[in-house]
């Protein structure tokens, strides 16, 4: 009988399960009587010579940790040629401290056929640094079918870097070992997401994300099977995966169990879901389990936690705690909770200590704290840094300072980098630089990206570039116009839905050219309303148009006195229709100053007329 392969296991892990017959009541557990009858049946066997009772009733002795009383029997077992004994044997001596008597036994064993054995003596040699004998042992073991000599022997194919260990590796997981299906669970996730990062337009993208898509697939096999024997970090990648897959009840179940197990990421992972759903209370129980497993994550979202709570002190020591346990997101958050109470000196202390540790985010909030300080000098160096560590607002930030400084051609290269990594009103300033180089067709390549980001400006001018190429308006054979909506007028609309002024007065022409009237008063009321002087004019118009000229003078008041020279000139007349000749004429000498020219040339003649009337 081979007891070796489940006495290596403990051994591996230097902990040995005595069974005590006893429940934690202390009452007699069931089942244990009868184990003590077959103690006894293999005692008497044993003393009549019966070499198989003698091997059991040894292996039984040292599963229960009695050394002494195991050690005659094995030996007995062992002289009479039992290669289960002689196994055994060398285990007993093994945890005597006799590494070398046992690797005797062992290799006795071994030569007789016992894969426990072989697995023992590889370890063995391993362990003294004999690796092709090891090899050659944990080879022997592997293949008879023994699941922990083929872990061994993939753990060391592994480490020499040996192609063959995921063989092995996978006939071990097959065979029910949990580390080693844990492991080719792993690489099979790290070869889903190298294969997912390929590329989408490399010609084979489609058969490598479907590979990818397998590899997943099978790693969550693999994942479950380890976490189902107890696998505490398979179970937390298992929830990871249900998790991202939006299965959150069943990622939930994972992470409670191994966060059960003392997994602080789990229990830290089992906080933000049930954060997430609404439980905060539950949340900061886990946060606050892992927090004192060491999970900087956890005291992090402790930290953000109270800071929301209005707690800064409390915050503070938890942000403190993160930084004890190695996670740089701690100085982040402090200094971020600094900046908030006007801290400054301390906050630019705590992005320096994150920026240092390579926090591209502190190091791009550190740069912000000192151009806001007027230290552009010292700025540079540190957007730079974030920059070239990913920070896509830092490279947007580099853009906006080489623009202040008149280097354009190296703004507009930084404004490109945040560009391509998705950075809205990057893409809306090279839109705008190259518009200015007359480069229409890249100009609408990056305003078009601007614009689905959610830029007004960007909606604005890309309409304006479309609007510029539309073809004239087709008639219908009647000579009814027909109209229907461009996708220039689409992207005014866009401009003008976000509060865009002078989209909102585009879109109040077009409606005006159309004969909706209605629309366009809303529009242009809006463009008004939001401080546009020429939607304030355009309204005055359409009201005097609909004989509303009293409420058409109130907007062209406001557009005169925001400088519009044409609403200045309109009230003059207005004025002047009315008999009110000294307010006519005030209105006329602003018309003149405001412009433009043809508007003060009109100005000049009725304020002349105006004042021959009121000296006549």
């Amino acid at each position: 009988m081979d007891v070796m392969g489940d006495k290596a296991t403990l051994f591996e892990t230097g902990r040995f399960v005595q069974p005590s017959g006893r429940d934690e009541a202390g009452e007699a557990v069931e089942g244990v009587a009868e184990d003590a009858a077959e103690e006894i049946r293999r005692r008497i066997a044993a003393e009549t010579g019966d070499v198989e009772a003698m091997s059991v009733l040894g292996a039984m002795l040292l599963r229960r940790g009695d050394l002494d009383g195991a050690e005659p029997h094995l030996r007995a077992a062992t002289a009479a040629g039992d290669r289960a004994a002689a196994n055994n044997l060398g285990v007993l001596l093994h945890q005597r401290g006799y590494a070398d008597d046992a690797a005797g036994w062992w290799r006795i064993a071994a030569v007789a056929g016992s894969a426990a054995a072989a697995h023992a003596l590889g370890r063995h040699h391993r362990e003294r640094g004999d690796e092709p004998a090891a090899e050659y042992w944990l080879r022997q073991s592997a293949e008879q079918g023994h699941a922990l000599g083929a872990y061994a022997l993939a753990d060391l194919l592994e480490h020499r870097g040996d192609a063959g260990a995921a063989l092995w590796m996978r006939s071990a997981a097959e065979r029910g070992h949990r580390e080693a299906a844990y492991r080719l669970a792993r690489a099979l996730d790290r070869k889903a997401m190298g294969e997912g990062d390929a590329g989408v337009d490399d010609g084979v993208s489609g058969a490598s994300r479907a590979s990818g898509a397998s590899a997943t697939e099978e790693a969550e096999q693999w994942y479950r099977q380890a976490a189902a024997r107890g696998h505490r970090r398979a179970a937390l990648h298992l929830g990871a995966i249900l998790e991202r897959r939006g299965e959150l009840k069943e990622a939930g179940r994972w992470y409670l169990t191994s966060a059960k197990d003392g997994e602080a990421r789990a229990a830290c992972a089992l906080g933000f879901l049930l954060r997430d759903a609404g439980d905060t209370e539950s949340a900061a129980v886990w946060w606050l389990r892992a927090a004192q497993d060491g999970d900087g994550n956890a005291a992090n979202a402790l930290g953000a936690l109270h800071a929301e709570r209005g707690e800064p002190q409390t915050a503070e020591r938890w942000y403190r705690a993160a930084m004890d346990a190695g996670d740089d997101n701690g100085a982040y958050n402090l200094a971020l909770l600094c900046v908030e109470q006007g801290r400054t000196a301390q906050a630019e202390q705590w992005y320096r200590r994150a920026a240092y540790a390579g926090h591209r985010e502190a190091a791009n909030a550190l740069a912000i704290l000192l151009l806001q300080g007027g230290d552009a000098t010292g700025a540079e160096p540190w957007f730079s840094k974030a920059a070239e560590a990913g920070s896509v607002d830092a490279a947007f930030n580099l853009g906006i300072l080489f623009a202040g400084r008149g280097e354009d051609a190296v703004a507009l290269r930084w404004y490109e980098r945040a560009a391509g990594a998705g950075h809205t009103e990057a893409a809306l300033q090279v839109g705008i630089a190259r518009l200015r180089d007359g480069d229409d067709r890249e100009a609408e390549r990056y305003l078009r990206c601007a614009a689905g980001g959610g830029s007004a400006e960007a909606a604005y001018r890309l309409a304006t570039v479309l609007d510029a190429r539309r073809p004239p308006v087709p008639s219908h054979e009647l000579g009814e116009t027909v109209h229907e909506k461009s996708e220039c007028e689409e992207w005014y609309e866009r401009a003008a839905s976000l509060g865009h002024r002078r989209a909102q007065v585009r879109v109040g022409m077009l409606a005006a050219a159309r004969g909706d009237v209605v629309d366009a008063a809303r529009w242009y009321r809006e463009a008004a309303e939001a401080g546009s002087r020429n939607g304030a004019f355009n309204l005055g118009l359409l009201l005097a148009r609909e004989g509303s000229e009293p409420e058409a003078a109130v907007w062209w008041t406001r557009a005169a006195d925001a400088g519009h020279g044409r609403a200045a000139l309109r009230l003059a007349l207005v004025y002047a229709r009315r008999g009110e000749l000294a307010e006519g004429q005030r209105w006329a000498d602003r018309a003149v100053v405001l412009g433009p020219a043809e508007v003060s040339e009109r100005a000049a003649r009725l304020r002349d007329a105006l004042r021959q009337e009121l000296s006549a």
